[in-house]
């Protein structure tokens, strides 16, 4: 073990011994792991995805991200560089403890450098894509000042990545991650793939301060409590797994450390996760076309044309989408679902308190991610079929 390996490695020795067993230990198996991708059985699907741009706004990508390097020390920007196909883009996590010391920390730079890095990040996401980053970066500034902690907890405990050259013909891509907060955002010529895309909040409103009233995730609790309620009793009973969040008919196991209920959060990239609840196959126009305005709810964080070209993916494949649900369906409830088919896989869950002090599940801590199935997190398989396409040999990635 050298380099960069061996600096984690060593910091990972100064946490806690909890941690370090519970949670890292089995993080860094997942890691070690070549990558593969979320699947049903374990057996990647192949011919889902193809090198076709969809409207990524590359060029103004690639202008601020060399703004950017101009602005950064050859130090800084040796830290925060990486090969396209890097292992490293599998490091993000939801912990506020900065565990991996990877990327360019935010509150480590001046602040015209800061900007110039959320100058990418505007540059690459749709306008309300960027405005719910930086509000879920505001509430872990908001959630330090509750728990009296900024130090860890502030609007710039956030690391970010680059991974490649900025190109308009050639793969690259960058990351933002820390407590949250996972962007993951490959581009290759006029295609873009923003996956996996983690956002949460502890909590998920501002009740004081200068963005008092806003709220996060208003928009995939509220379409689908509506979903559920168009549901048949028959597809109902097939959409509900089980009707409690923690004990009652909830299986042991089921609930675990770190992520709850939510089964593909960080490391999970392999992570095997069948189909549960209920077929959109058997699904009225109206129930399908409300299904759909759900998903766009999650993947509005992406620019006019990819997030086109991800609905329509989805809807291309809107028969073999399934929908499940853990917990109660009425307005005061809480409640996990998740969205599942061969192009896209949804989570929603409501948590228990971390540093707030609500054992039971809460409206106002949620954890939310967006994946893309079957090898192509990251964008790995268009990153594939493009080294086959380009240069006429495999580079798998990851």
């Amino acid at each position: 073990m050298q380099g960069r390996d061996a600096h984690q490695h060593a910091e990972a020795a100064l946490v806690h011994p909890f941690v370090r067993e519970r949670i890292l230990a089995p993080w860094e198996e997942m890691y070690r792991q070549p990558f593969v991708g979320v699947t049903t059985d374990g057996n990647v699907v192949r011919g889902l995805y193809a090198l076709q741009p969809n409207g990524a706004p590359s060029e103004a990508m690639v202008a601020a991200t060399v703004r950017l390097l101009g602005q950064l020390s050859a130090e800084q920007r040796a830290s925060m560089a990486f090969p396209v196909d890097a292992r490293e883009w599998r490091r993000w996590n939801n912990t506020e403890m900065y565990l991996f010391k990877q990327g360019l920390r935010l509150d480590e730079i001046a602040p015209a450098q800061r900007d110039t890095v959320l100058a990418v990040v505007r540059e690459s996401l749709s306008a309300s894509g960027y405005e719910r980053t930086r509000n879920v970066m505001r509430l872990n500034q908001f959630l330090g000042e509750l728990v009296g902690n900024t130090e860890v907890l502030n609007e710039w405990s956030y690391n970010f990545s680059l991974f490649g050259t900025p190109s308009t013909s050639e793969p690259w891509g960058w990351q933002l991650a820390g407590h949250h907060l996972a962007l993951n955002c490959l581009v290759i010529g006029g295609q873009m793939v923003l996956s996996p895309l983690f956002m949460g909040a502890e909590p998920c409103y501002f009740d004081s301060g200068p963005h008092a009233g806003t709220r996060l995730f208003k928009d995939e609790e509220h379409r689908a409590l509506e979903l559920m309620r168009m549901l048949t009793g028959a597809q109902r009973q097939k959409a509900i797994l089980y009707h409690s969040m923690i004990g009652g008919d909830l299986p042991p196991g089921r609930r675990q450390l770190p992520d709850q209920l939510q089964l593909a959060g960080a490391f999970q990239d392999n992570r095997i996760i069948p189909y549960e609840g209920v077929s959109a196959a058997g699904f009225s126009p109206t129930q399908k076309r409300h299904l759909l305005h759900l998903v766009a709810s999650f993947v509005e964080p992406m620019p006019a044309g990819p997030m086109k070209a991800k609905m329509d993916e989805v809807e291309r494949h809107l028969d073999e989408t399934h929908f499940c649900w853990i917990g109660g369906t009425g307005e005061e409830d809480t409640f996990y679902y998740r969205i599942q088919s061969p192009v896209v896989l949804i989570e929603f869950d409501q948590h228990s308190g971390v540093f707030l002090s609500n054992r039971e599940p809460a409206k106002f801590h949620i954890h939310t991610i967006v994946r893309t199935p079957n090898g192509n997190d990251y964008g790995v398989d268009l990153l594939r079929l493009h080294y086959e396409k380009a240069h006429k040999g495999g580079q798998n990635g990851c």
